[in-house]
């Protein structure tokens, strides 16, 4: 399933042949850190994506935003592109009850009471945004930043961890092999 999965991924990405021809990946093709795997791109990556998923919840806009927050930072494109869906419709009224919950305890006003009767009562795009520009703004934007850095900063550590486990059981199995066949010598 795994190697049917990688196969898959592979497939569906685009080759630096593709990138190059294209009028405005052309600069990034020949910039291979944005592309590999690598030890310090994954790490950013996962980073990247996390901070720029959760902060802008704008569909559309996380995937283009997270793709040149990488270029500065050297992260990792399509891990980052990758990691913004983890703010999704089923997500994201969680992350955003929270983001009020912190922006209030830190003290910007904001009525979480509205909130709950918007949600339950289906409002329209109208009400959400008269909501959001009267008062709740300033919670909003503060929560969504705290959890965005405090998401990305989790993030960036379990990928070093991540990533040097899947190193240190490459690392056993290839010293596993090269002792069975001293020992068979």
């Amino acid at each position: 399933m795994k190697r049917r999965l990688n196969r898959w991924a592979r497939s569906q990405m685009p080759t630096r042949e593709q990138l190059a021809r294209n009028r405005y990946a052309r600069h990034l093709a020949h910039r291979a850190e944005l592309w590999r795997l690598t030890r310090r791109s994954v790490p950013r990556g996962v980073a990247i994506g996390l901070f720029v998923g959760i902060f802008a919840l704008i569909p559309g806009v996380q995937m283009v935003g997270a793709a040149l927050m990488c270029v500065p930072f050297r992260g990792n494109i399509p891990l980052s592109a990758g990691m913004t869906f983890l703010s999704n419709p089923a997500t994201t009224p969680l992350i955003v009850a929270a983001a009020l919950y912190i922006g209030s305890a830190l003290g910007f006003h904001s009525d979480l009471s509205s909130f709950r009767a918007l949600m339950s009562e289906g409002a329209t795009l109208g009400q959400w945004t008269h909501w959001l520009l009267s008062d709740a703004a300033p919670a909003l934007v503060t929560g969504l930043f705290v959890i965005s850095l405090v998401a990305a900063v989790i993030g960036y550590f379990i990928a070093i961890f991540v990533w040097r486990g899947i190193v240190m059981r490459r690392r056993q199995r290839r010293l596993g092999e090269n002792a069975a066949i001293s020992a068979a010598e």
